[in-house]
């Protein structure tokens, strides 16, 4: 509790006190010892008892009951006197000395106004640190503003509703406004905001769907719905994202493969960037072979999104999962860096536990897809396959859990969702389990429970939020995805894959080669030939594969 709320309780109960005490001992007086006073002569000995002055002239009392509230006054005044200190003194001498936050910031450009402290802001921080944004939070509790302050946060202690407040921060010459409260408050802060400057656009999160259009009607450029965006982001990763087009596929799985390498908290790679790891960015070593190399790598999921080349910089940590393509040495290399297991990817039988917002929207991405799904919920809706407790091992062996692919824990409660992955992993120790968490302090016990891809509500909203300031088109959409694909080489073979350097010209990776008398080989190195009557097995994106088939009719840069 704040001390200014510790001081203002203490006033009340002092007074309290003070008016109780006055009217009993007039009461007394007038009743019991055939003297009345008048209420300010009863008020003044009250005073003189707390102020241990004296009695003066009313002292000594001979009815029982007047001395005993005498004694009552006695011990009230000594118990006010003592709960002073701890309720008033102190907290007054910890303010004076504590080291406050301004009530302005006028040193600030082209920066973010961050209107209330919260997980989802807490994302957005670390994006747009990372990204040297200045930003300056706008906070009403003081408490809070303290804390920030001490945290070495840019912040002002004021009311983000408050135009003064505002103008404080140089709101003119500020990128954008970001506002996350309540629905009625982030209103309110808009509106604010819309009377100091009309020209820096305004995002806030929506708490309510159904009031996430009035935000834009009160003058927020885009109002965020968290629950969707993490159902978007679950949904992205589920769906199918690698569309293999080759013929013989079996064959081509005997030689090299695709998988996902999930980047655990304290690994090797965790924190840092892929061109600040041991697995090198295009270009040779010093024996020319690559056995640990970026190419190997044909995409990443971050935070929600799918990053496709060029991806270097994309910071890794424990929401990070590769996406692998090559000889499994080579992909278990890169999963002994990360700390992790080697999930082979495929196309799968997913079921949805879940059937709120979030998992609506992964069900629905699913079956747009075309994937076999079976959605559990504990209410009996029409898009329900099996009613039930997902944490109930009858409801999961009804779902055929040892059978699916995929499970997505879309729940509304992370301690569920805790004991739900628990049960899910001791029945089908093999299948890939996505979750939903609410709390980003609940990330790290997922993992633990055995949960492969955790998505946070805060990280979500902030990286979103994030995207949108910095006008970032670094994620895809629902229905990008990556092709695997067999190339002609065309003009480029007699080339070396250093020389014709198609990640760099196209965004596509050449995970293998296929030799003249139908030997795959996946062992490759910058010096390795592009064979004339071979063919390449690229990865990217329709776009990425587009510029490769023009690269080749034109014979690229020798």
């Amino acid at each position: 509790m704040s001390s200014s709320r510790l001081v203002k309780r203490y006033l009340v109960v002092l007074l309290a006190a003070i008016l109780t005490f006055t009217l009993l001992y007039s009461y007394g007086m007038a009743t019991l010892e055939g003297r009345p006073r008048p209420f300010l002569r009863s008020l003044e000995v009250v005073m003189q008892t707390f102020t241990t002055v004296g009695y003066g002239q009313d002292a000594p009392w001979q009815h029982p009951l007047m001395q005993m509230l005498v004694v009552s006054m006695q011990m009230a005044s000594l118990l006010l006197i003592f709960s002073a200190f701890p309720a008033v003194i102190v907290p007054l001498i910890e303010d004076s000395l504590a080291t406050a936050p301004p009530a302005t910031r006028t040193d600030l450009s082209d920066h973010v106004v961050v209107c209330n402290a919260t997980a989802h802001t807490e994302s957005l921080i670390e994006e747009l640190v990372d990204r040297d944004v200045p930003y300056v939070f706008v906070e009403e509790d003081r408490e809070v503003a303290i804390d920030l302050f001490e945290q070495d946060h840019a912040v002002v202690h004021g009311d983000p509703k408050s135009i003064k407040t505002l103008e404080g921060v140089n709101l003119d010459s500020a990128r954008a406004v970001v506002s996350d409260a309540d629905d009625m408050e982030d209103m309110n802060i808009i509106t604010s905001v819309k009377e100091v400057t009309t020209d820096v656009p305004i995002y806030s999160i929506a708490t309510d769907e159904d009031l996430a259009a009035y935000h834009g009607l009160a003058g927020a450029d885009q109002a965020f719905l968290p629950r969707r965006l993490l159902g978007n982001g679950i949904a992205n990763k589920v769906r199918n994202t690698v569309h293999t087009e080759i013929d013989g596929v079996a064959t081509v799985g005997e030689h090299f493969e695709i998988a996902e390498i999930q980047i655990s908290s304290g690994s090797e790679l965790d924190g840092k960037r892929l061109t600040e790891t041991g697995i090198r960015a295009p270009g040779a070593s010093s024996d020319g072979r690559r056995d640990r190399t970026v190419t190997n790598i044909i995409g990443v999921w971050s935070r929600g999104h799918f990053h496709v080349p060029p991806f270097e910089t994309v910071p890794l940590d424990d929401q990070t999962v590769l996406l692998t393509a090559g000889r499994r040495a080579a992909l278990r290399s890169i999963s002994n860096s990360a700390r992790s297991s080697l999930n082979t990817y495929g196309r799968g039988r997913v079921i949805v536990a879940g059937a709120g917002v979030v998992g609506s929207i992964v069900s629905d991405a699913v079956v747009r897809d075309d994937i076999d799904q079976t959605v559990i919920d504990t209410e009996d809706k029409p898009t329900v396959d099996i009613a039930g407790d997902v944490t109930d091992e009858e409801v999961l062996e009804r779902a055929n859990v040892s059978g699916a692919r995929t499970v997505v824990l879309a729940l509304d409660d992370d301690t569920t969702t805790l004991v739900a992955a628990f049960v899910v992993r001791n029945l089908a120790p093999d299948v890939e389990i996505v979750a939903r968490a609410n709390e980003s302090e609940s990330v790290a016990k997922l993992y633990r429970a055995g949960v492969d891809y955790v998505l946070a509500l805060s990280t979500v909203a902030g990286r979103l939020l994030a995207q949108a300031i910095l006008e970032a088109d670094e994620s895809v959409d629902l229905d990008r995805h990556i092709k695997l694909v067999r190339q002609s080489p065309g003009a480029l073979a007699g080339q070396t894959l250093e020389q014709a350097a198609i990640r760099e010209q196209t965004g596509c990776t050449v995970v293998a080669i296929e030799r003249r008398d139908g030997r795959v080989s996946a062992d490759l190195s910058d010096w390795t030939e592009i064979g004339e009557n071979g063919h390449l097995l690229v990865a990217g994106t329709d776009a990425a594969l587009d510029r490769l088939s023009d690269l080749a009719d034109a014979g690229g840069d020798t």
